[in-house]
């Protein structure tokens, strides 16, 4: 079996995403954040194979370390940031006069 079918065979792997809230595969994983794969990868994947040698080999030290060196933010962080986003916007918008 060649490296490439090995891999459409893992991108193939479905399990549950925590963000989203169903089913995906690990394919969509690896891509979710444009040419990185997903902050929370090893942490939703590592149950099922050994993801973080997938992606090390994957991405190489550079890319693996941008994906994952920082710690992902919390639901709370999130909620926090996109709260104080809406705030921002709303104050930034033109007022209706009723």
């Amino acid at each position: 079996m060649e490296a490439h079918d090995i891999m459409a065979r893992i991108d193939a792997l479905e399990t549950r995403c925590p963000k989203l809230g169903h089913e995906v595969p690990f394919g969509y994983c690896r891509r979710e954040a444009g040419a990185l794969p997903c902050p929370r990868a090893l942490a939703c994947w590592s149950h099922r194979f050994s993801v973080e040698l997938v992606l090390r080999t994957i991405l190489g030290p550079v890319a693996f370390e941008a994906a994952f060196g920082a710690e992902p933010k919390s639901r709370v962080q999130n909620l926090m940031e996109a709260i104080e986003a809406a705030k921002a916007r709303c104050a930034s918008a033109p007022q209706d006069g009723s």
